[in-house]
C-alpha cells in the first residue's frame, strides 16, 4: 500500500481510481464492508484508494468533546493496509477542510485534485462545513459528471448498528469480549514498557509497566485475562488497569505480568489481547492480602482459544 499525503498525488497516476473515505476508526465490520465494496468497484488496470484524517475531525472541530480512539493512527494504517486497498491519502484534517462546503469538498477535493471514478462510503457519513453533505448531495454532484457513488447500508450486531462509538462503549465498559465480535478481531493494546516501581518483584509477580498511547480507548479499570505478544511469541497472562488503590492510588497504569516469561524487555514493544474481565480494582488491606488476591487470579491464566486474531478480510 502507497501512502500519499496530498491529494494531488492522486492525479500522477492515469489510472482510474476508486475512493473509499471515512475515519475508519477501529477498522470494525462496518468499515469492513464499505472496504469490501470499494474492492468491488476496481476493475483490473483500476486503483482502490482510501481517504482518511490524521486525526478525528472532533479533535479539531470540538476538542473538548473529542473521542478517545480504538485505534492509534499507526494501528488504523496498519490495518487498512490488511485489506488489500492499493493507496492511502492520509490528511490532517483542519481549516482547510473544515470550512469546505459540501459541493466544494466533492468538487475540489475529489474530482478537481484526486480526479475520483468511484466513491464509496457508508450511508451515514457527512462531510463539507456543518456536516452538510450527505449521500444524496453525492450522488447529485458526482452522478451528474459520470462518476458511480455507492452508500453502502450498516451491519447489524444484533438490533444495533457496529459502529465506532458502539466499540469505544463496549471497551470502556469492560466488555472486550463484545468489542472483539464488533471489530472482527481482537482489540489490541501495544505500547513500551517503562520503569515502574518494582513492587510486582516483591510480591512474586513481576510485571510489565506498560506506556499506552494517551489518546487510545482503555478497558474500564480491572484485572483481565489477556495474552501477551513480546518478540513474536505469545504469553498468556494478566493485566491491571488502575490506579492502584492498595499504594495510595494516583496516575492510571496499565501493569502486565505474563506466564514464565522473565526477561528485562524496557523500552521493548509489548502487545495485550483477548481481555477477559475477572474483576474490579479495589484496595486491600496490605500487600499479604493483594499478593493472595494476585494468586487467585493467576488460577484463571491459561492459553484460550481465542488468542489467534483473524486477520483483516474483506475479499
Amino acid at each position: 500500500m502507497k501512502i500519499h499525503h496530498e491529494l494531488t498525488a492522486a492525479r500522477e497516476d492515469s489510472r482510474p481510481l476508486v475512493l473509499a473515505i471515512g475515519f475508519f476508526d477501529g477498522v470494525h465490520r462496518g468499515h469492513r464492508e464499505i472496504l469490501r465494496a470499494l474492492l468491488r468497484l476496481r476493475r483490473p488496470g483500476y486503483r482502490a484508494g482510501v481517504l482518511t484524517f490524521e486525526n478525528h475531525p472532533a479533535s479539531f472541530l470540538r476538542p473538548e468533546r473529542a473521542p478517545a480512539l480504538i485505534t492509534t493512527l499507526e494501528e488504523r494504517v496498519n490495518l487498512l493496509a490488511r485489506t488489500g486497498i492499493d493507496e492511502l491519502y492520509l490528511l490532517p484534517f483542519d481549516e482547510r477542510i473544515a470550512r469546505l462546503s459540501g459541493e466544494d469538498f466533492l468538487e475540489k477535493m475529489l474530482v478537481e485534485n484526486m480526479k475520483i471514478s468511484a466513491l464509496v462510503f457508508g450511508e451515514n457519513f457527512r462531510f463539507g462545513a456543518a456536516r452538510s453533505g450527505d449521500a444524496k448531495l453525492a450522488g447529485e454532484v458526482l452522478g451528474a459528471r459520470g462518476i458511480t457513488v455507492s452508500a453502502v447500508g450498516p451491519v447489524c450486531e444484533g438490533e444495533e448498528r457496529v459502529s465506532s462509538t458502539r466499540v469505544r462503549a463496549a471497551i470502556e465498559a469492560g466488555d472486550v469480549v463484545a468489542a472483539d465480535a464488533l471489530l472482527g478481531e481482537a482489540y489490541t493494546l501495544r505500547g513500551r514498557v517503562v520503569l515502574g516501581e518494582g513492587r510486582g518483584h516483591d510480591l512474586g509477580f513481576p510485571t510489565a509497566n506498560i506506556a499506552v498511547a494517551q489518546e487510545k480507548t482503555l478497558p474500564k479499570d480491572g484485572v483481565y485475562v489477556i495474552v501477551g505478544r513480546h518478540g513474536g511469541r505469545d504469553y498468556p497472562g494478566l493485566v491491571s488497569i488502575g490506579d492502584k488503590p492498595t499504594f495510595g492510588g494516583g496516575k492510571k497504569a496499565v501493569e502486565a505480568w505474563l506466564l514464565d516469561f522473565q526477561e528485562t524487555i524496557y523500552g521493548e514493544e509489548v502487545s495485550l489481547r483477548g481481555f477477559r474481565f475477572i474483576r474490579e480494582q479495589r484496595r486491600f488491606a496490605g500487600v499479604e492480602e493483594l499478593a493472595a488476591q494476585m494468586r487467585e487470579d493467576a488460577t484463571n491464566v491459561r492459553f484460550p482459544s481465542f488468542i489467534h486474531a483473524s486477520p483483516v478480510d474483506v475479499a
